[in-house]
């Protein structure tokens, strides 16, 4: 199984303290994104102790300065982020592309902030800025979607028709968002059902083609035939279900449980070059 640096969360503040320790160049930026996200700064490690405040940015110039408010702040029960010093860190934060309510967020778990600064300046050229919209439009669906799909298996094989790239809703298209409510009400999107087989000939994830791409994302099952690096099995679902192939009869359970939705099954076939 192939292992990340870091958890990736979206935590909500709104309304809650943070502590935010420094009065340098530091400092300031970690404020305006604790304002950003809604959160109330509070500078003072003795009134975050007694308030129970969970969350702490230590910016201070001096590094023994820094050791110690991060010690204190921990013994305290809050996670904490020391500015460029990510062996104090529990937890870092990345460079994040905003698309209200869309949020992409990029770490290097803190071996690069530049890096990351710069990646998330390629994509900001590339993702339209009409992302949120669609998201806000989808979220206003929901209802309809889940009155003509109740089983939530059914739902998200349709919404996955609706984004696909070319699908009714691609989120590269400026007008999606437009089009979600007749969409919603109409047949949804043809859910892609049945097996597909995919035969890889190398381990390297960047080789996988476009589609492939795709029906990893999308499998309801994947049936693992050889050796699969993980690597591939990390581009897949983390809720699909996995399975060894154990023959050509074999079709894959479904995924609801009930045999007329089988849903899309996925054949993992490894054949590396001899």
């Amino acid at each position: 199984m192939s292992t990340i640096a870091s958890l990736p969360l979206f935590h909500q503040i709104t309304g809650q303290q943070v502590l935010v320790l420094g009065d340098g160049p530091a400092a300031e930026p970690k404020r305006r994104l604790v304002e950003r996200a809604g959160g109330v700064v509070v500078d003072d490690l003795a009134r975050a102790i007694d308030e129970g405040v969970r969350l702490a940015f230590i910016a201070y110039e001096d590094a023994k300065a820094c050791e110690v408010a991060a010690i204190n702040a921990r013994c305290a029960g809050m996670l904490v982020n020391v500015v460029d010093r990510p062996e104090l860190c529990d937890f870092t934060t990345p460079s994040i592309l905003d698309r209200d309510p869309l949020l992409v967020a990029i770490g290097t778990g803190g071996a690069s902030a530049g890096l990351a600064k710069h990646v998330r300046l390629r994509l900001e050229r590339v993702l339209p800025q009409s992302l949120g919209l669609l998201a806000r439009a989808l979220e206003t669906a929901r209802p309809v979607l889940r009155k003509r799909f109740p089983d939530g298996a059914d739902r998200r094989r349709a919404v996955d028709a609706g984004l696909r790239e070319g699908g009714a809703l691609d989120p590269f298209a400026p007008d999606a968002h437009a089009k979600v409510p007749d969409w919603a009400m109409g047949t949804a999107g043809q859910p892609e059902a049945g097996m597909v087989e995919i035969v890889l000939t190398s381990p390297d994830p960047e080789d996988l083609t476009l589609r492939q791409v795709r029906l990893l994302g999308e499998a309801d099952v994947l049936l693992i035939d050889g050796a699969v690096p993980p690597e591939i099995l990390a581009r897949a679902r983390a809720d699909a279900a996995r399975q060894v192939w154990d023959g050509p009869t074999q079709g894959g359970p479904a995924p609801t449980g009930e045999p007329d939705r089988p849903g899309l099954t996925v054949r993992l076939r490894y054949c590396p070059p001899t």
